[in-house]
């Protein structure tokens, strides 16, 4: 009698095993149906698809990793389109940007040519058709600048250099342009040097940027440049006491072809201080913008001293 009991018992526990058995194995095959029909959902274009498991199923690690290969999936989608829109707005510009101002350089320069102007007149057009031609090629410049930090060719050459003899340097070249625009400049840099590991071009292109920026869009008369240390890093304070910049405006200033509309020309390219922004991050620093709307701008790199 007891054995038959215990023959009975083992009968049920291996039905209910059978039994468990089976629902496990009918919730696994209704879980891979389910990740099939999201994977395909995904290969059709929808990358908001999620599959739903719970940490203690079999498939649980397999359904994680498919959803952070379709995140993955959904987020690099996203940035391929954005990439796209910033291509279409760059053709936009390049459009109104290069061909305006060319055509316009062609004109002063065929007036000259033919003698459709004489004399002092004939000069003026000769020296704004100068003037128009370095405005051009900045903006090529720039343009060329930023298809580079985009292109897997660029590479940097970082190594360490003092930044106090490299920023005097390069101050020295701006002024005369701070003379021909009237406006007042102010460098306090210390006369001790400061090492800092960088890339002396691409520095050179930070700074250049900042300081046409305040000339070209703050419509200011004065700029301040100043070096100081701070808890183990170089900061490179410029400002300005120009038109400054709105709130809303100030948050998207590092974005690629952001124009600020209030206050600021719409000279440039809308994409000097994103291309300062990259430069600086792949040098391993920060940069900051504070302003006040009709009292100027402030902007702050910071690099580490080494």
């Amino acid at each position: 009698m007891r054995g038959d009991m215990m023959v009975l018992i083992g009968t049920a526990i291996i039905l209910v095993a059978v039994c468990g058995s089976v629902f496990v194995i009918r919730r696994v095959r209704r879980q891979i149906t389910e990740m099939v029909e999201a994977l395909t959902d995904v290969k059709n274009g929808n990358g908001n698809r999620r599959i739903l498991s719970e940490t203690h199923e079999l498939v649980a690690p397999l359904a994680y990793t498919i959803n952070d290969i379709i995140l993955s999936y959904e987020n690099r989608l996203s940035a391929y389109h954005r990439t796209e829109e910033t291509n279409r707005q760059l053709m936009t510009s390049l459009s109104h940007d290069v061909r305006t101002p060319l055509t316009t350089l062609i004109g002063y320069l065929d007036a000259a040519h033919k003698g459709i102007v004489t004399g002092k007149e004939r000069d003026d057009y000769i020296e704004t058709a100068r003037r128009k031609a370095y405005d051009l090629k900045e903006y090529i410049d720039v343009l060329f600048d930023w298809f580079k930090l985009g292109s897997d060719e660029f590479s940097m050459n970082m190594a360490p250099v003092d930044l106090t003899e490299l920023t005097r340097n390069l101050l020295v070249d701006w002024i005369p342009v701070f003379e021909d625009a009237q406006m007042d400049f102010v460098a306090d840099i210390p006369e001790r040097p400061f090492r800092v590991k960088l890339d002396p071009d691409g520095y050179m292109r930070i700074l250049n940027n900042l300081v046409q920026n305040v000339i070209s869009h703050s419509h200011g008369n004065r700029i301040e440049i100043a070096l100081l240390e701070q808890d183990g890093n170089i900061k490179i304070r410029l400002a300005d006491n120009g038109v400054g910049i709105d709130k809303e405006d100030l948050k998207h200033i590092f974005e690629r072809l952001y124009k600020c509309d209030k206050g600021r020309s719409e000279k440039g390219s809308g994409l000097g201080l994103s291309i300062v922004h990259q430069l600086v991050i792949k040098m391993n620093g920060t940069i900051t913008a504070e302003s006040v709307p009709g009292s100027g701008t402030v902007f702050t790199l910071s690099f580490s001293l080494v």
